[in-house]
């Protein structure tokens, strides 16, 4: 029971990391309407980046802040690139966030070079429920939960979050009050950018990462982002922590090879259920 307990807690910290991709992907999409196919990007870019400044000495903790200001930078320059002309169609910027991904493999590969990278911790255990827990497990979850409840006062209690909101629901309407909508999608980028920094780093001392660990994170985030349709950071969360567990699961009972494909299963069965809902729900609202 206690080796379980330790999987469950381990998936619940994974799945917080695929949470913070996912609860990007849910920013940028909330507010743009565009499916950011970078996401997984900025994470990979601020953990590389974060080895990079703990290797040239800085402080750990300036290391990560560095890192993360360094991934919301990668999401401004990508929402600047994907969304910067006035009137780009949501699928024409899904394209352009694409190939930004695929263009920052070739530059981090030229950086940082092909071979994973990893981070240092939190050192030592803690008790919890009478189970032995790594510290940095207990950081992701704890640091997770704090993202998502100021995420829920950003959008709900501030006019910034309000206004950004605003721009998705209905972009003539916010010009007409005076919002740049244009700005908006940059802000939105760049929180997109911050979150999955947040991700990278926390989720860096848990397993190695290289230029071609945002095919994991991407797939993990967004099955998490669509476990809320696109819209709702608290459902990702749930989604992000499920699939995390799912995968943990697997690789302690199961095959450590089959991870991958149980993330894409999982992905499948939201998408084939969020599908199955849409007409219930416009049923109802008419």
């Amino acid at each position: 029971m206690t080796q379980f307990l330790m999987f469950l807690i381990n998936g619940i910290a994974i799945g917080c990391g695929f949470a913070l991709v996912g609860s990007g992907l849910v920013a940028v999409y909330r507010i743009t309407g565009v499916v950011n196919f970078a996401q997984g990007m900025f994470a990979v870019v601020a953990a590389l980046s974060a080895t990079s400044f703990v290797a040239m000495g800085v402080w750990h903790g300036l290391a990560e802040l560095m890192a993360i200001s360094v991934g919301g930078l990668a999401g401004l320059i990508t929402g600047v690139i994907a969304v910067g002309k006035r009137g780009t169609q949501p699928l024409t910027a899904l394209l352009v966030t694409l190939a930004v991904g695929f263009l920052a493999y070739a530059v981090e590969v030229l950086i940082w070079g092909e071979n994973p990278r990893s981070l240092a911790g939190l050192d030592g255990r803690a008790e919890l429920m009478g189970v032995p827990v790594q510290r940095q497990y207990l950081l992701v979850i704890a640091v997770t939960v704090v993202v998502f409840v100021l995420l829920w006062l950003f959008f709900s209690r501030t006019y910034l979050g309000k206004a950004l909101t605003a721009c998705a629901s209905n972009p003539y309407a916010a010009r007409v009050v005076g919002i740049d909508v244009t700005r908006m999608a940059f802000i939105a980028f760049a929180l997109g950018g911050v979150l999955g920094g947040i991700a990278g780093v926390l989720i860096a001392p848990l397993r190695p990462v290289s230029f071609d660990t945002d095919v994991s994170l991407i797939v993990g985030g967004f099955a998490a982002a669509i476990f809320g349709g696109l819209t709702r950071p608290m459902m990702a969360l749930l989604g992000g922590v499920l699939l995390g567990i799912t995968e943990v699961m697997i690789q302690a009972y199961g095959n450590a090879s089959f991870a991958t494909m149980g993330s894409l299963v999982f992905l499948l069965v939201i998408m084939i259920w969020q599908a199955t809902r849409r007409p219930t729900v416009h049923k109802e609202s008419v």
